[in-house]
């Protein structure tokens, strides 16, 4: 499993916790700090087990009230960045 912490912009949640399989593609949990509490545990339990591809399709683009962004669609910021990052620590593994 590979865990990364993500910072989300402009959404009242402070922090999301993202854990992905070994290989990055699947979701195995999400947590929130902040923000709508059971709204968002309800998309960390609906999300659980599916693809990456699958959550960011649904997700990205999602808007809360008048802002630009949610923390749905921060969501989807957030797992491309820890697929990423798993990739650079990938990469760098093989390099050494």
């Amino acid at each position: 499993m590979y865990h990364y912490d993500f910072k989300p912009r402009g959404v009242c949640s402070r922090a999301i916790h993202i854990d992905l399989d070994d290989a990055g593609n699947t979701v195995e949990g999400v947590t929130f700090d902040g923000g709508c509490n059971g709204n968002l545990k309800a998309i960390g339990l609906l999300i659980e087990g599916k693809s990456v591809d699958e959550v960011v399709e649904v997700l990205a683009g999602n808007t809360c009230g008048p802002r630009k962004t949610s923390c749905a669609d921060q969501l989807t910021i957030g797992l491309r960045a820890a697929q990423e990052s798993l990739r650079a620590a990938s990469n760098a593994g093989a390099d050494a």
